[in-house]
């Protein structure tokens, strides 16, 4: 039975399914529904030919990922259900396993949307396929087409 469940919820379509199923194990499970949100680290946004680190960028982004965050916390009280959310900033897999292990999961749940051309899967990796390999409870991947 899972007890704690952590959904890495990004608010696009394959995370608005995840966040539908997840809230479905939930209510068959009884569980305890966690959000995480990750943010890139501000060094991402300076990018890989350098630039100035920007202050008002990295609020926008924070107001940004905490709306998000928001969204999913509000669309699980709207079906009855109390979650807890945060919002942390870092590498996806790292933080999303770090944030597992922090709160005793059960279960992660992700959304995942296939992409349609070889490069774009190239060059974009699998974010859920990593998440797998590293994540210290079960993984249920949620697929949208």
């Amino acid at each position: 039975m899972y007890k704690k469940i952590l959904l890495a919820y990004d608010g696009s379509d394959a995370g608005q399914k995840a966040l539908l199923d997840c809230r479905d194990i939930a209510n068959w499970s009884q569980s305890e529904l966690h959000l995480v949100a990750v943010m890139p680290s501000a060094m991402s946004f300076v990018g890989l030919e350098g630039g100035v680190y920007d202050v008002e960028l990295e609020e926008r982004e924070k107001r940004k990922y905490r709306g998000v965050l928001d969204d999913g916390l509000r669309r699980l009280a709207e079906c009855g259900f109390s979650a807890r959310g945060e919002v942390v900033t870092g590498e996806a897999i790292d933080e999303i396993v770090k944030y597992a292990k922090r709160i005793s999961a059960d279960l992660i749940v992700v959304g995942h949307k296939h992409l349609d051309s070889w490069a774009a899967r190239w060059w974009r990796g699998s974010i859920s396929g990593a998440l797998i390999e590293h994540a210290p409870c079960s993984v249920l991947v949620v697929i949208t087409q």
